[in-house]
């Protein structure tokens, strides 16, 4: 997903950068769908390296990496539809947006949509 956010934001503006983020808010709406094990990357770890892995009783629950996907395809599905709106620099900046959440899952292990789920539910049960 990085790297197709990546080619998007070197297309720049343009009907070529919207078709690009077109395609990764297509493989977000997958990931909301489906969850994290429905995705590209998901079916790659599950076929070829869980596998290798020694076997572990304890799993991630599912509802946070599935809203982090929801959070994708709404920066990514609103970067699409401003530039059919006319605003093709919106394309850029939902790229750059969703690739700093991206970036910073890879590099710090810190899911901010995983993040924004865990505190609307502390918001929730507040109120």
């Amino acid at each position: 997903m990085a790297g197709l956010l990546v080619v998007t934001l070197l297309l720049g503006a343009g009907p070529a950068a919207t078709a690009a983020l077109a395609v990764a808010a297509l493989l977000f709406a997958v990931g909301a769908v489906r969850g994290a094990q429905g995705t590209v990357q998901g079916v790659v770890f599950s076929r070829w390296i869980r596998p290798r892995l020694r076997p572990t009783a304890e799993r991630e629950d599912p509802r946070p990496p599935r809203f982090a996907q929801v959070v994708g395809l709404v920066i990514t599905g609103s970067g699409v539809v401003l530039a059919v709106l006319g605003l093709d620099a919106a394309v850029p900046v939902a790229a750059g947006v969703a690739l700093v959440a991206a970036f910073l899952n890879a590099a710090f292990g810190f899911c901010l949509g995983c993040e924004m789920y865990v505190l609307g539910r502390r918001v929730l049960h507040r109120a």
